[in-house]
């Protein structure tokens, strides 16, 4: 019966660490400022979320890692959603911690991002961790994690799973009842 608690415990522990951790910035306070190197369609240039709040809401999400299952998939589906957030106004931008240096080609490839969005390097997890976003098994990582950021630099929507199927569906439903729309 010793055995049984303590086996279950440590599975407890264990999925705990898996687990992400839950982002900790809510609705309402204010989203950190940031700079990065960002590709869009595989050419470099520097993102500014001030710049980008300036047309309208921002989606940041945070992704793992470029050319893994989850995030290929979570890219593939904002590309395919991005007219629908650029019809309201919003900029989407993906940001990782992990193979960073291959965000160039991942930000060209069809199967990926499409040359549609941006996506920017966060070498070391420093804007993750600003946003409570890092992977709780490999700090150095992004999360995922998905924040809508109104025009006045608040955050009004978060959505923190490591599944990457609703992200898009969350932070789009979230940019259009900031917008009023249906």
């Amino acid at each position: 019966m010793k055995t049984f608690a303590a086996l279950t415990a440590v599975a407890t522990l264990a999925a705990l660490a898996a687990s992400p951790a839950l982002a900790d910035l809510k609705p309402g306070t204010k989203a950190p400022d940031f700079t990065a190197q960002a590709y869009l369609a595989g050419q470099p240039f520097t993102f500014k979320l001030a710049d980008a709040l300036k047309k309208g809401p921002v989606v940041v999400y945070f992704f793992p890692a470029a050319h893994t299952s989850g995030c290929n998939l979570e890219a593939h589906l904002f590309s395919d959603a991005i007219d629908q957030f650029k019809a309201q106004k919003a900029t989407v931008i993906g940001v990782t911690a992990g193979k960073v240096t291959e965000l160039a080609d991942f930000s060209k490839e069809t199967e990926h991002c499409g040359g549609k969005f941006p996506v920017a390097a966060d070498p070391g997890a420093t804007i993750a961790k600003s946003y409570d976003s890092v992977l709780a098994q490999k700090p150095d990582w992004s999360s995922r994690t998905s924040y809508v950021i109104a025009r006045d630099g608040t955050i009004a929507h978060v959505y923190d799973n490591l599944n990457p199927n609703d992200h898009v569906t969350e932070t789009l439903g979230a940019v259009k009842a900031l917008n009023g729309a249906k």
